[in-house]
């Protein structure tokens, strides 16, 4: 492509002349001599700069091949035009803007062979062209939807499989930095965006499930290959990286909704994936779901299958600043009120107070067990995330014998947390070391004790504040005393 340079010729009227001659000769059967004729002058308006007529000349060649259902030649002229020295970039930007438009028809009239042919060419075409970075963004949507396509209809022996379809078609739309593209608009970017996050999830999916497959075979000889079969993290890291780059301010604007779903969607499925799913994270982008409008207008439907997904996920949330703070704004949360259990379950968490766990199991077990979240259907992790609440019910339990307890024995703390005492001890420990709760074990005494070490200034400031009381309490005592003394009479 040539630099922009002044236009030294006007070829109007020899192109008003030409194309109509050119017409007739196709129709004629005379395809060749059509296009010979046009491409003649064609050198000649490039060479003057002239725009429009060379823009004329190039849909006119490209039309011509299309109108006589000659493919080959349509994508060989295609690829000769674009590539000729000097050319235009506008011209080459409509002819392929046009050439785009015949992709739908001609799947239909001539089948997939030819419609792979002329995407395939105009992806040549526009491969390393700024100007023509968005249209080939577009293309190359059409072939990944069209990969993702014969995924979906693969068989046991189709070739090729349709993990590889799908990950032809990830790989395709992966390789486009669409959030670079300044003749892009802002949605666009962003259903582009999303279009990948979402074919890496497929992929990221196959291969989880083929590497658990592979894992949970009995066969020696499989299992000796196991390490050969790659999981899906890769695809995971990608989906992350992907989701930094999509603008959450953007999503909430009420025209992009469809999106905004969409979005916190394939974040919720990234969250929760994994052999340590981040509870918290998926509350969040629950929490963004929920105050989406039309859901949150929604109380009997989406918006309450929203609010009841927060508090499952917030009360799975390994215990921290951030998580104590979300579940206890959820607490005063007037929208929560509607859900009596939920609403219970909250308070439970945000209480100081022991819950016993076959008091929660019997009162909750049976509507939470019911859910998908919970149960043992839905994506299979039920009875984990079931372990993970008895966890937490402990950990909190924990919590509260530590702030109302400075040394306990070890039986009547192993009788309130419902544990044996080795669950217990690994319970504390690992708490400890999160630096949750301070505590020492003295398995010889058999007590624990949760006084927290105290450095030097702590002491200091203890007895500083216990000089100050005592000080406090002599003054009040002398002028206890002055007032007595005062209030005698004298003796004469």
């Amino acid at each position: 492509m040539s630099e922009p340079k002044k236009q030294e010729k006007d070829f109007t009227p020899e192109v008003d002349a030409l194309i109509p001659e050119a017409k007739s000769l196709a129709e004629a059967g005379r395809l060749q001599e059509a296009v010979d004729k046009l491409l003649g002058l064609e050198k000649q308006t490039r060479n003057a700069a002239d725009l429009a007529p060379t823009t004329r000349l190039l849909t006119t060649i490209t039309n011509l091949c299309y109108s006589a259902k000659d493919y080959d030649a349509l994508s060989a002229n295609i690829t000769l035009l674009s590539k000729k020295h000097g050319q235009l970039k506008e011209s080459v930007k409509v002819m392929v803007e046009e050439a785009m438009s015949w992709l739908e028809p001609l799947k239909q009239e001539a089948g997939e062979p030819k419609w792979l042919q002329l995407v395939e060419t105009l992806r040549g075409v526009t491969e390393g062209k700024i100007f023509l970075e968005t249209p080939r963004a577009r293309v190359t949507l059409l072939l990944a939807k069209y990969h993702e396509h014969l995924s979906q209809n693969a068989t046991a022996t189709s070739t090729p499989s349709a993990k590889d379809s799908l990950q032809t078609a990830s790989d395709l739309l992966s390789d486009l930095q669409v959030e670079t593209y300044s003749s892009m608009d802002r949605r666009e970017k962003t259903e582009f965006l999303i279009e990948q996050m979402r074919l890496l999830v497929l992929v990221a999916r196959v291969k989880d499930a083929e590497r658990k497959a592979k894992q949970a075979t009995p066969d020696k000889e499989a299992e000796g290959k196991e390490l050969l079969v790659a999981d899906g993290e890769a695809e995971w890291l990608k989906v992350r990286v992907g989701g930094r780059k999509v603008n959450e301010g953007f999503l909430t604007e009420p025209q992009n909704e469809v999106l905004r779903l969409t979005y916190y969607d394939l974040m919720i499925q990234f969250a929760l994936h994994g052999a340590t799913p981040s509870y918290l994270d998926a509350a969040k982008y629950y929490y963004k779901v929920w105050e989406t409008p039309n859901v949150k207008e929604d109380v009997d439907g989406k918006g309450r299958q929203a609010l009841e997904h927060i508090v499952y996920y917030v009360i799975l949330a390994p215990h921290d600043n951030e998580q104590s703070d979300m579940l206890h704004k959820l607490a005063i949360n007037p929208a929560l009120s509607n859900l009596e259990l939920h609403n219970n379950l909250v308070k439970c968490f945000t209480t100081r107070e022991l819950m016993r766990w076959p008091g929660i199991e019997s009162i909750y077990g049976p509507t939470l067990r019911a859910t998908a979240v919970y149960g043992s259907g839905g994506d299979g992790a039920g009875d984990k995330r079931w372990e993970d609440l008895h966890t937490r019910v402990i950990e909190h339990n924990i919590r509260v014998i530590s702030h109302y307890y400075t040394r306990i024995t070890l039986p009547r703390l192993t009788s309130l947390l419902d544990l044996s005492q080795r669950e217990t001890e690994d319970v504390l420990c690992r708490l400890v070391v999160d630096g949750t709760v301070h505590a020492k074990i003295d398995r010889p005494a058999g007590i624990v004790s949760f006084r927290g070490r105290r450095g030097a200034e702590d002491v200091m400031n203890e007895w500083a504040t216990d000089v100050g009381k005592l000080m406090g309490l002599v003054e009040k005592t002398w002028m206890g005393m002055n007032a007595a003394l005062a209030g005698r009479p004298r003796s004469s």
